[in-house]
């Protein structure tokens, strides 16, 4: 498994029991909402809006939470909050990489904490393009393997549709183009696979290697961002590294 999967295993466990289970619900009532806005509010029709209410359901969200996040997006209830989508870009320290995904009521609020976390890590927010070409957005599946051996895997992948997969001792990763995620996930639970992971990603084109310290670091930063309220997901060039995934670990035990 690559050490980005390392680390999100990780940090799920960390996050399973942590007092942030509220600012997850958050976040995902936001997502729901623009979903719901800009596609309308029956999954069954509109993709990015059935991506994100299975996401709520993984991650326990009561159903009344999310229809009622997906009734405000609609419009179908008077006191919606008007939220934005944007995609912020930057450098965080030692020049890596990170592409910031936010959902935002006050783009001023938003854009003055992400430039005072990435002031005080030594790093700068960047101007549009500056870091988004460096990066490719793809479908993303991850599921636990069940048994199959490595072969199996990989003809149950090519058959399904995907671009690329990476097979782990625990873990199998899948990458699509977005517009077959879909498929290809539908593709992969009739044949056995059972997805924890079912998403949109921006997946760096060249990946940047550190030394495990600075690695760490980097990786705190990354987490200190994702802590912001307005912030949904913090893309980064960095290769973490085997040594590094056990150092986290070590810290998480």
């Amino acid at each position: 498994m690559s050490g980005h999967s390392h680390w999100a295993t990780i940090r799920r466990k960390k996050g399973a029991n942590d007092a942030k289970r509220g600012q997850v619900f958050t976040r995902l009532g936001r997502e729901l909402a623009i979903a719901a806005r800009e596609g309308g509010p029956d999954p069954e029709a509109n993709f990015r809006l059935r991506l994100v209410v299975d996401k709520a359901r993984n991650a326990g969200m009561p159903k009344d939470n999310i229809e009622r996040a997906i009734r405000r997006g609609a419009g179908l209830d008077k006191d919606a909050e008007q939220f934005e989508e944007a995609m912020y870009e930057g450098y965080g320290p030692h020049g890596v990489a990170m592409l910031v995904k936010v959902v935002t009521d006050n783009k001023n609020r938003t854009i003055s904490d992400l430039r005072r976390m990435f002031t005080r890590s030594g790093g700068n927010l960047a101007e549009s393009g500056a870091v988004a070409w460096s990066f490719d957005q793809m479908g993303y599946i991850s599921a636990p393997r069940e048994g199959q051996s490595n072969e199996e895997l990989f003809d149950m992948v090519v058959e399904a549709g995907a671009d690329d997969v990476e097979i782990g001792d625990e873990m199998v990763e899948v990458y699509t183009a977005p517009n077959a995620l879909h498929a290809v996930s539908n593709e992969l639970q009739k044949a056995g696979l059972h997805p924890d992971t079912v998403e949109l990603i921006m997946k760096p084109k060249t990946l940047m290697s550190l030394p495990p310290k600075d690695t760490l670091s980097v990786m705190n930063v990354i987490e200190g961002l994702e802590d912001l309220d307005d912030v949904q997901n913090v893309y980064s060039n960095l290769d973490i590294s085997e040594e590094a995934v056990r150092e986290l670990e070590a810290q998480a035990a």
